[in-house]
């Protein structure tokens, strides 16, 4: 299978997906709003997200046991920088009024000009962060 067919599928169920829930519940497919309020919600809107929320997990681990030749999980991490980096990405996502699910695939889409401002920053961050650890930090 060619490597860019696994992305390619992935993209479209991400947008299939984001799409239906538009659609469906009037809802934006942004995970960190998704699970903040998976948390905070009762009854049937706490129900859907929970629901959404395990079809990321289950999805992700029939791809991991189904697809031929896929690369295992790393591990190893030390958990305190594990937590720590969860952390600082709930902060972040909650100082940017949403994370790069919610900015850059339905954001971007709807036009917003705040969710472009989002994603240039996101992407900003990356390459610069990036850039510092392998090329600086070694």
């Amino acid at each position: 299978m060619s490597a860019w067919i696994p992305a390619l599928a992935g993209g479209a169920l991400i947008g299939l997906a984001a799409t239906v829930l538009l659609g469906l519940n009037g809802r934006i497919a942004g995970i960190s709003g998704i699970a903040w309020n998976a948390l905070v919600e009762t009854g049937a809107e706490r129900r859907w997200r929970r629901a959404f929320l395990a079809g990321l997990v289950i999805g992700a681990g029939l791809w991991f046991a189904m697809a031929p030749g896929v690369a295992p999980a790393r591990s190893g991490f030390p958990l305190p920088l594990l937590l720590a980096g969860a952390l600082l990405v709930g902060i972040g996502t909650r100082l940017g009024s949403g994370c790069t699910s919610g900015h850059g695939i339905c954001g971007l889409a709807r036009f917003s000009p705040r969710s472009l401002a989002a994603v240039v920053v996101f992407m900003g961050t990356a390459v610069a962060t990036t850039t510092v650890v392998r090329h600086v930090i070694g």
